[in-house]
């Protein structure tokens, strides 16, 4: 009797299209407790299946409340209170960063660090500011709250300075992230990577100074041929300074742990691995979800030939 209510559906029960790692039922009543949050703060949404769309046009995604509730083990029974607090944030969000109006501009500056975010059409009007950097995300800048991270659009900075000047500074903050977990992964294949994690929604934005990260947590230098990184979620960063002999298991088993990554996790970001060279970012592999083989772009079969050969 002590499981009551923790109990998870088992594999066997059909799967939610939308997010996999829920059963039909988990997903149909995690979608009714979003909506009676709203309801209670007087606000009616529209249900989709990735996410809820208010009146007003404001959208509230799905899919990071989907993943802690999937990974908190204290089970369904803390979903509502789960809920209550991912809604009672986004309600206080909606009307946009109010620490833009209540820090001094210093402050404001402190807090300041850039992000990723998945690079999706509708976000680039508000959110497409940024240098190109990792293929499919955008590089933001937002601000590092107690409660919250404010992503600030394009709107928003045009009140506090220039625009490289802000992204100087916010690189600044950036180098100051602190890192809970550092782990060598490594298996019998000759495979090898490092792994960064942390509470902090900036850790996967260290690749943005993967050079200085290398040289800080890896035992190798950087090398002429590069590096590969992985970015499952914004909570992780996976490395891999290429030397010619592990090349080959090394991005295989990276491809399947940001796949896995991504898939289940809370701020998802990209399942892909990516070739860091002259401080530029290529895509290079995935894995095809079906039969979990190694899809290599074009810039990765050309990272094989110049490695490996062939």
């Amino acid at each position: 009797m002590f499981g009551r209510g923790q109990r998870r559906d088992g594999v066997e029960q059909p799967r939610d299209r939308e997010f996999t790692y829920l059963s039909e039922a988990e997903a149909a009543r995690l979608r009714v407790l979003v909506c009676d949050a709203f309801a209670e703060r007087g606000i009616e949404v529209t249900v989709e299946s990735g996410r809820v769309t208010t009146g007003s046009g404001w959208r509230f995604g799905l899919t990071n409340l989907a993943a802690v509730c999937h990974n908190d083990r204290r089970g369904p029974r803390r979903w509502p209170a789960l809920v209550d607090q991912h809604v009672d944030r986004a309600v206080r969000s909606m009307d946009g960063p109010q620490a833009l109006k209540a820090l001094p501009h210093e402050q404001v500056l402190t807090r300041l660090h850039p992000r990723f975010i998945p690079g999706e059409p509708r976000l680039l009007k508000a959110f497409g500011y940024g240098p190109p950097s990792v293929p499919g995300l955008l590089e933001v800048l937002a601000l590092d709250l107690p409660e919250t991270v404010d992503m600030l659009t394009a709107d928003h900075l045009a009140d506090l300075g220039d625009l490289t000047a802000l992204r100087e500074r916010a690189f600044q903050n950036l180098r100051a992230v602190r890192v809970d977990r550092h782990e060598r992964v490594k298996d019998r294949s000759g495979a090898r990577f490092d792994v960064l994690m942390g509470d902090s929604y900036f850790v996967a934005s260290l690749a943005l100074v993967l050079d200085e990260v290398v040289r800080r947590y890896g035992k190798d230098a950087p090398t002429p041929d590069g590096i590969l990184v992985a970015l499952p979620h914004r909570h992780q960063l996976a490395f891999h300074v290429i030397r010619d002999g592990d090349l080959v298991p090394s991005l295989n088993l990276m491809a399947r742990f940001a796949a896995a990554g991504h898939e289940e996790s809370p701020g998802a970001l990209s399942p892909a691995v990516f070739w860091w060279h002259d401080g530029e970012f290529a895509q290079v592999a995935t894995v095809d979800g079906a039969s979990e083989h190694l899809k290599l772009t074009e810039e990765g079969v050309a990272l094989m030939a110049r490695v490996v050969g062939g």
